[in-house]
């Protein structure tokens, strides 16, 4: 893996300079087609937060912040529900009705599901499923969740052998049984699908579909061995560097069967498709390499990836993360943790990214979420809790931003820290409109 190895040093010097403590996300336009949308005013962002060891109760916990600038409250935490234990809090998402939000843990493999339909205000835990290790055959790492109709397709991250990266998808019924694992394709065991390049590794990491096309899309990280590891420690450690995953693979959607496997160098993190029926492709950005990637479909139908931008100077490793793509495919929202920038790039040519704005949210900033309307912008701060950055730069936060088109106009922040929540994480959006929508159906 050369690419890791010309950029070992650059990391390595980045830790030493900002003190970090350990060697090293969404929204309405990146959820699933299959799930009902707020497309007007969101009510509520439900933050799913890492507890933080001495800090309030220190669990884990689901934090409800009323968004609605009519409201009173508006700014304001209005609810919190601790669900015990530090988990490594990561990912959520809801059931294709909304009803439910499913949330995840990296490190204990548990999955909270909670009623957000009931009490849009007011979630509540009903259910905890901790079978998920022995339901996949060994998946270890629940990480994003993605509604299917009546499904919930799980990615996994590692596995329960060596808590390596080679892992799976994972389905479960909406109602929280297990149905299937499909496990991703490696040298030893391409599972029918094609290698394009040098890779099959077999990791995992985000997963989207585009159903027009019968399309689904994987991407890859790192497993339970890095992702738990101090971040200093892992950087310093030649072997951990090289257990990045680089590829991104094409799937059949209705067949659950992997069609291609694509090199895609330095740990490809969030897939972000497009929304147009005559565009016909998906983005991803490489933490490592700081590049934008376009995996599309040629004029012979074939799918293809290609690198199509550089974010920020790839030698100083900006570290991408989350990125949000507009409802038009227009423009594309992408974080940088390391330098706590957010970047606009004009998507219009989609094979020529151009970047057009930028503004440092913090000393670090992960997760970005957009409205439908792409009018407000939601951010938060932590990576993953032995990742984030240490003392004065390890800012926990929920930012909203005013876009006007030409600027970002912060209207409330909240810190996390102050308020004794811990790490803001994932963002969800909650709305009463919606469910008084879906209760009339």
């Amino acid at each position: 893996m050369q690419s890791l190895q010309r950029i070992l040093p650059g990391l390595a010097g980045i830790a030493l300079a900002l003190g970090l403590n350990a060697a090293a996300q969404a929204d309405e336009t990146c959820a699933s087609p299959y799930m009902a949308k707020i497309t007007g005013q969101e009510d509520f962002v439900y933050v799913w937060t890492l507890g933080v060891e001495g800090l309030g109760d220190e669990q884990d916990k689901l934090v409800t912040v009323d968004v609605n600038p009519k409201s009173k409250q508006y700014g304001k935490v209005i609810a919190s529900l601790s669900v015990g234990g530090r988990n490594e809090a990561h990912h959520a998402d809801f059931t294709d009705d909304r009803r439910f939000l499913w949330a995840g843990g990296l490190d204990t493999n548990k999955i909270f599901v909670f009623d957000v339909h009931s009490d849009p205000s007011k979630p509540k835990l009903t259910r905890t499923i901790t079978t998920f290790v022995a339901d996949s055959g060994g998946v270890v790492g629940p990480h994003s969740f993605y509604a299917l109709p009546g499904r919930m397709m799980i990615t996994g991250l590692s596995n329960n052998k060596d808590h390596g990266g080679q892992t799976a998808l994972v389905e479960y019924s909406n109602e929280g049984e297990y149905i299937a694992t499909h496990w991703m394709p490696t040298d030893a065991n391409l599972q029918g699908a094609v290698k394009t390049g040098q890779y099959a590794d077999g990791y995992n990491y985000d997963v989207r579909a585009l159903p027009r096309l019968n399309a689904l899309f994987t991407s890859s990280f790192t497993g339970w061995n890095n992702y738990m590891m101090d971040f200093g420690k892992m950087l310093q450690d030649p072997q951990a560097m090289q257990r990045f995953g680089n590829t991104a693979v094409v799937w059949d959607l209705q067949a659950r069967q992997p069609k291609k496997v694509f090199d895609v160098p330095g740990a490809p993190l969030e897939l972000r498709c497009a929304w147009k029926p005559e565009h016909k492709y998906c983005f991803t950005t490489t933490a490592l390499t700081s590049k934008i990637w376009l995996i599309h479909q040629d004029g012979k139908g074939e799918w293809q990836a290609k690198a199509v931008a550089d974010i920020g100077n790839p030698k100083d490793v900006p570290l991408p993360v989350d990125i949000s793509i507009s409802n038009d495919d227009s423009r594309l929202w992408v974080n940088t943790f390391m330098d706590g920038k957010t970047r606009l790039f004009d998507i219009s040519d989609a094979f020529h990214p151009k970047q057009i704005f930028e503004k440092t949210i913090g000393a670090q900033v992960n997760m970005v979420s957009s409205s439908w309307d792409g009018k407000r912008l939601y951010y938060t701060s932590s990576l993953l809790a032995n990742w984030d950055k240490k003392g004065k730069d390890d800012e926990q936060y929920l930012k909203l931003f005013h876009w006007d088109g030409k600027q970002l106009k912060q209207q409330f922040a909240i810190d996390f820290t102050q308020e004794k929540l811990g790490r803001a994480h994932q963002m969800r959006f909650g709305a009463y409109s919606l469910y008084s929508s879906l209760a009339m159906r």
